[in-house]
């Protein structure tokens, strides 16, 4: 067999599926072996976009899927969506197409050192030099992949070494070992939240990852523990527990921000401090951290982890939930933020205003949604007002990308989510500069048959940038842009189209593409005006 063959075989044999990209002439070899090999492969409009259907693949099922580029442009515009997944702790891996290695000493046509390219924003990668090596390789990056924390992978694939014959099979399937802390860990966590009068929890994606959700809810009940929950850490708890404080993660004083003040000990589980700042949440540096999660502690000023309790996530949940004796604290400010959140969203449910105000937007989203559909949210404006606002009772189900946050990601992270969760509606909500940058997958969506549904928020600017200019110097900068007929071009890809005229055309139209079973776009226009009014509220909330 070829090298290509054989990395396709090594591939099945560690579990992988799904290969998502873009063919090219220095990766021919793979793409005629994949004519013969069990992985689908899925053509793409963009390798962006096939970086990021990977990397949704990747956090919603814990397994690599991989992702396919040509040398040069391909592999940088590949990048992005690798960065992505990588920084978001999502399992990937991504194989670049390569120029023979008789090339590499001199400049060269398209030729680029991916390998130095790709290092910073991958867990590992490596450049394939021998066939013979194709199965440490491959094995190696599975296994980096998947490993906690989760991340990228870049194998680099030169066009000669390709082609070359190859020996040798896949090799036997290692499986994890999952760890237990140390039992002077776990008496030492024990002990800390015996001590603590008014503990909280801050959940992370780490608990989606684990599997973990019932075990700390179990916790939760045990020790009565209020949790709030990062953009990505959204739905570990049911939106309607008692002991939940929703979503934190904005800048200002937010109403969690009174809970952070109250405590004295947050107990972080499965937290990923790419997405939310310790500095943010505990400004001095004073509150004791309890660090649970699948690694150590990230070195920060700010985050000052008295105990850490690492290894297998749910493990170690159960045995605190099971050697901590029930206890009932008095924490009644618990209720009055939750009473603030829920009721800022309730008020907005009947306004009639127009454009639509982002909060009647998620009000209408919500209450047509099941607990278990899916949205995905893009990078803007709306990702805001998504994660403090989109409550949610079940882990992944409101995908947030807030590592690297790239604009581009949600109707191609749609069109993965679809294929994975095909029992499911899911929601891909974009704001109009978003989603012009990989709106192209709208043509792979309707090719695979895959009835996702696009809601626009339009506003024709980049949103998010104007919120943060009039914040800082009350004045705009260079934030608007002209936008096509969405309805017509969404018609023109094969999509059912609704153009919103008036608020209350909004959850008919949810409900018709719900119904409908097919690739729907919805063209929403937004009252961004709602932006600056947040922030004078969060300026206004006292503790």
């Amino acid at each position: 067999m070829k090298t290509a063959e054989l990395l396709l075989a090594c591939l099945e044999n560690e579990g992988v599926e799904y290969m998502f990209g873009v063919p090219g002439e220095e990766n021919i070899d793979v793409m005629d072996a994949l004519m013969d090999s069990r992985i689908e492969f899925i053509v793409t409009r963009h390798e962006t976009g096939a970086a990021f259907m990977a990397g949704t693949y990747g956090r919603l099922t814990g397994k690599p899927a991989a992702c396919l580029a040509t040398l040069g442009p391909g592999a940088t515009n590949l990048m992005t969506g690798v960065a992505n997944a990588n920084m978001d702790n999502s399992p990937l891996i991504a194989i670049t197409g390569q120029a023979g290695l008789d090339r590499h000493h001199k400049i060269s046509h398209q030729h680029y050192d991916l390998v130095s390219m790709y290092k910073p924003v991958t867990k590992w990668n490596t450049q394939v030099k021998s066939p013979d090596t194709i199965p440490e390789i491959v094995q190696k990056a599975v296994e980096q992949s998947t490993g906690e924390k989760p991340g990228a992978v870049h194998i680099d694939l030169p066009e000669d070494v390709a082609g070359m014959e190859a020996g040798g099979s896949p090799l036997p399937v290692r499986s994890d070992a999952e760890g237990k802390a140390s039992e002077k860990n776990i008496n030492e966590a024990l002990e800390i939240i015996q001590r603590s009068n008014h503990p909280l929890i801050l959940a992370g994606n780490g608990v989606a990852r684990a599997g973990a959700a019932k075990e700390l809810i179990e916790l939760v009940e045990k020790q009565d523990i209020p949790v709030v929950h990062t953009f990505m850490g959204k739905g570990a708890l049911p939106r309607d527990h008692e002991r939940n404080l929703l979503t934190a993660g904005l800048s200002g004083n937010d109403y969690i921000t009174c809970g952070f003040r109250e405590a004295d000990l947050i107990i972080t589980v499965g937290f990923d401090m790419a997405e939310f700042p310790p500095k943010n949440w505990n400004p001095d540096g004073r509150t004791p951290i309890l660090h649970v999660d699948g690694k150590e502690a990230e070195v920060d000023a700010y985050y000052p982890a008295a105990v850490q309790v690492t290894g297998c996530i749910r493990t170690n949940l159960a045995g605190l939930t099971q050697s901590l004796s029930s206890r009932t604290r008095d924490i009644d400010w618990v209720k009055n933020v939750r009473t603030q959140a829920l009721e800022e969203l309730s008020s907005f449910q009947e306004s009639e205003e127009f454009p639509v105000k982002p909060q009647k937007i998620i009000a209408d989203l919500r209450d047509v949604l099941n607990e278990e559909d899916i949205v995905i949210s893009d990078v803007g404006a709306h990702k805001m007002w998504m994660a403090r606002m989109y409550h949610t009772s079940r882990p992944n189900t409101c995908l947030i990308s807030n590592g690297l946050a790239s604009m581009g990601v949600a109707v191609p992270g749609a069109v993965a989510a679809k294929m994975v969760r095909p029992d499911r509606t899911v929601v891909a909500v974009c704001g109009d500069g978003g989603f012009q940058m990989t709106g192209a997958e709208l043509e792979t969506a309707v090719r695979l048959n895959l009835p996702v549904i696009i809601l626009l928020w339009r506003d024709n600017g980049y949103g998010l940038i104007e919120w943060h200019q009039r914040r800082h110097f009350e004045r705009t900068s260079h934030i608007s842009f002209g936008n096509p007929d969405f309805m017509e071009l969404a018609r023109a890809y094969g999509l059912q189209a609704y153009g919103i005229n008036h608020p209350r055309d909004l959850k008919p139209a949810l409900k018709e593409a719900v119904s409908l079973q097919k690739p729907v776009l919805i063209d929403c226009p937004v009252d961004y005006g709602e932006n600056m009014k947040l922030t004078e509220k969060l300026g206004d909330i006292l503790c």
